[in-house]
């Protein structure tokens, strides 16, 4: 994975914190394990999620999906304030009814902006509501730990209506290389693919040499760290989601060997393949 690391940890299903910094030093691209919202509350800047560029304003709601690559990048001497979730995606799976998922807020953001302004007046106060959680979140009074949980799967059943009654606004406007945003499209629908340079470039119509400095200034990430991380994230959600052997799962996320995906997944994961499957079991 090169310098470009996994942040962040979640030991629970979910955690909330409130956050306040001036002077943050840069924050490099980095991805996590679970998926993460954000309530932006002030300050002034962007934020970079895949290759796409979104300028923020107070009462935005940034979604950033368990394994995508994204940072901040924040004007100096300005309170950077915000309210952060982190939930694993597990966790929301319990929660699916009637083909209903309180995860389906990330594939939303996914195909319409990962970054989501709420206007005031809104049926939901959902800054509200966070602001509420995030407090609950740290209470030690009688069964805190089930109130915060009720209290959270009540927040995301209300942004999920804000979402899908269109009391959101997508009117963030993000800057982004196309042919950058081709190749991360093609990568993603081909991961058991050979995925050379070459191959890449002539999707791009760019010289391969050009591709890989303007890739990774776009994304912080090589082509072949990109690959190999999102190969590995699939893998991983291979094992949790199907039975299919081991091996298997190392073909078709576009691994030649098993040793180099046994020996690559250890290296992210601090687990064998194996031995993750075991684990969650």
């Amino acid at each position: 994975m090169g310098k470009y690391q996994k942040k962040g940890y979640l030991v629970q299903e979910f955690k909330v914190f409130r956050l306040c910094d001036t002077n943050l030093k840069e924050i490099p691209f980095h991805y996590h394990d679970f998926h993460k919202l954000l309530l932006f509350l002030s300050g002034s800047g962007e934020y970079i999620i895949e290759g796409k560029t979104y300028p923020l304003q107070p009462r935005d709601i940034i979604f950033v999906s368990a394994g995508e690559i994204h940072r901040p990048v924040l004007k100096p001497d300005l309170p950077y304030e915000r309210i952060v979730i982190y939930v694993a995606p597990d966790f929301l799976s319990r929660y699916e009814r009637n083909g209903e998922s309180l995860a389906s807020c990330f594939q939303l953001a996914k195909k319409h902006s990962s970054v989501m302004h709420v206007p005031e007046g809104t049926s939901h106060d959902l800054l509200y509501h966070m602001d509420r959680l995030e407090k609950a979140a740290h209470e030690q009074s009688f069964a805190h730990g089930l109130y915060a949980e009720l209290l959270f799967i009540e927040f995301m059943i209300l942004l999920h209506r804000s979402l899908y009654s269109n009391e959101m606004l997508t009117t963030h406007e993000a800057h982004y290389d196309e042919k950058i945003q081709t190749i991360l499209r093609y990568i993603q629908e081909h991961l058991a693919d050979e995925l050379t340079i070459d191959r890449l470039a002539e999707q791009s119509y760019l010289s391969k040499y050009y591709l890989m400095r303007h890739f990774k200034k776009e994304t912080g990430y090589s082509l072949h760290q990109y690959i190999n991380s999102k190969r590995l994230l699939l893998a991983r959600r291979l094992l949790d989601s199907t039975s299919a052997p081991v091996t298997e799962i190392c073909y078709d996320c576009g691994f030649q060997d098993y040793s180099t995906f046994s020996r690559a997944f250890r290296q992210m994961f601090h687990l064998t393949p194996t031995q993750y499957r075991s684990s969650r079991s």
